[in-house]
Protein backbone atom coordinates (compact mmCIF):
# COMPACT_ATOMS: atom_id res chain seq x y z
CA UNK A 1 0.00 0.00 0.00
CA UNK A 2 1.42 3.37 -0.98
CA UNK A 3 1.41 6.26 1.47
CA UNK A 4 0.19 9.79 0.83
CA UNK A 5 1.03 13.05 2.49
CA UNK A 6 -1.74 14.78 4.48
CA UNK A 7 -1.62 17.66 1.99
CA UNK A 8 -2.79 15.25 -0.73
CA UNK A 9 -5.71 14.08 1.40
CA UNK A 10 -6.75 17.67 2.11
CA UNK A 11 -7.37 18.19 -1.61
CA UNK A 12 -10.48 16.00 -1.30
CA UNK A 13 -13.64 17.81 -0.21
CA UNK A 14 -15.63 15.13 1.60
CA UNK A 15 -19.00 16.16 3.05
CA UNK A 16 -22.24 14.82 4.45
CA UNK A 17 -25.18 15.17 2.09
CA UNK A 18 -28.90 14.53 2.40
CA UNK A 19 -30.40 12.64 -0.54
CA UNK A 20 -33.58 14.47 -1.51
CA UNK A 21 -34.48 12.46 -4.60
CA UNK A 22 -33.41 9.14 -6.14
CA UNK A 23 -34.46 7.36 -9.30
CA UNK A 24 -33.12 4.74 -11.66
CA UNK A 25 -31.34 5.94 -14.75
CA UNK A 26 -33.66 4.97 -17.62
CA UNK A 27 -32.61 1.79 -19.38
CA UNK A 28 -30.27 0.56 -16.64
CA UNK A 29 -30.58 -1.84 -13.72
CA UNK A 30 -27.50 -0.67 -11.79
CA UNK A 31 -27.46 3.11 -12.09
CA UNK A 32 -29.32 5.38 -9.68
CA UNK A 33 -29.44 9.16 -10.00
CA UNK A 34 -29.35 11.05 -6.69
CA UNK A 35 -30.10 14.70 -5.94
CA UNK A 36 -28.04 15.58 -2.86
CA UNK A 37 -28.41 18.60 -0.58
CA UNK A 38 -25.18 19.85 1.02
CA UNK A 39 -26.79 22.80 2.81
CA UNK A 40 -25.51 25.73 0.76
CA UNK A 41 -25.52 23.82 -2.56
CA UNK A 42 -26.97 20.76 -4.27
CA UNK A 43 -25.31 18.27 -6.60
CA UNK A 44 -26.26 15.23 -8.62
CA UNK A 45 -24.58 11.85 -8.22
CA UNK A 46 -24.84 8.73 -10.34
CA UNK A 47 -24.18 5.58 -8.35
CA UNK A 48 -23.82 2.02 -9.59
CA UNK A 49 -25.52 0.48 -6.55
CA UNK A 50 -28.86 -0.29 -8.20
CA UNK A 51 -28.16 -4.03 -8.18
CA UNK A 52 -28.08 -3.91 -4.36
CA UNK A 53 -30.40 -1.06 -3.34
CA UNK A 54 -33.67 0.34 -4.61
CA UNK A 55 -33.70 4.13 -5.17
CA UNK A 56 -36.04 4.57 -2.17
CA UNK A 57 -33.27 3.27 0.13
CA UNK A 58 -31.39 6.57 -0.28
CA UNK A 59 -34.21 9.12 0.01
CA UNK A 60 -34.17 11.34 3.13
CA UNK A 61 -30.97 9.73 4.42
CA UNK A 62 -27.52 11.23 4.94
CA UNK A 63 -24.42 9.73 3.37
CA UNK A 64 -20.80 10.74 2.86
CA UNK A 65 -19.82 12.14 -0.56
CA UNK A 66 -16.73 13.36 -2.36
CA UNK A 67 -17.97 16.69 -3.71
CA UNK A 68 -15.05 18.19 -5.63
CA UNK A 69 -14.85 15.68 -8.47
CA UNK A 70 -14.84 16.89 -12.04
CA UNK A 71 -18.33 16.33 -13.52
CA UNK A 72 -18.69 13.19 -15.61
CA UNK A 73 -21.50 12.16 -17.96
CA UNK A 74 -22.76 8.62 -17.42
CA UNK A 75 -25.50 7.32 -19.75
CA UNK A 76 -26.48 10.88 -20.59
CA UNK A 77 -26.68 11.98 -16.94
CA UNK A 78 -24.15 14.33 -15.32
CA UNK A 79 -22.58 13.13 -12.07
CA UNK A 80 -21.09 15.95 -9.98
CA UNK A 81 -20.12 14.08 -6.82
CA UNK A 82 -19.59 10.52 -5.59
CA UNK A 83 -21.13 8.60 -2.71
CA UNK A 84 -18.46 6.85 -0.63
CA UNK A 85 -18.94 3.22 0.36
CA UNK A 86 -17.13 0.27 1.89
CA UNK A 87 -16.90 -2.67 -0.50
CA UNK A 88 -16.27 -6.23 0.56
CA UNK A 89 -17.19 -7.60 -2.87
CA UNK A 90 -19.22 -6.62 -5.94
CA UNK A 91 -22.42 -7.54 -4.11
CA UNK A 92 -21.54 -6.51 -0.55
CA UNK A 93 -21.26 -2.71 -0.58
CA UNK A 94 -22.23 -0.41 2.29
CA UNK A 95 -22.57 3.35 1.70
CA UNK A 96 -20.90 5.32 4.48
CA UNK A 97 -23.23 7.13 6.86
CA UNK A 98 -22.37 9.49 9.73
CA UNK A 99 -22.62 7.89 13.17
CA UNK A 100 -24.45 10.96 14.55
CA UNK A 101 -26.88 13.34 12.91
CA UNK A 102 -24.89 16.28 11.56
CA UNK A 103 -25.94 19.16 9.31
CA UNK A 104 -25.89 18.77 5.55
CA UNK A 105 -22.58 20.04 4.24
CA UNK A 106 -20.58 19.06 7.33
CA UNK A 107 -17.01 18.28 6.34
CA UNK A 108 -15.42 14.91 6.86
CA UNK A 109 -11.95 15.43 8.28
Amino acid sequence: MSQVDISEFKRFDIRVGLVEHAERVVGTDRLIKLLVNFGSFKKRAITGLGHIYEPEHFINKKFVFLVNLKPKTVRGEVSECMILAAAESEDIIAPIIPERDVKEGSQVL
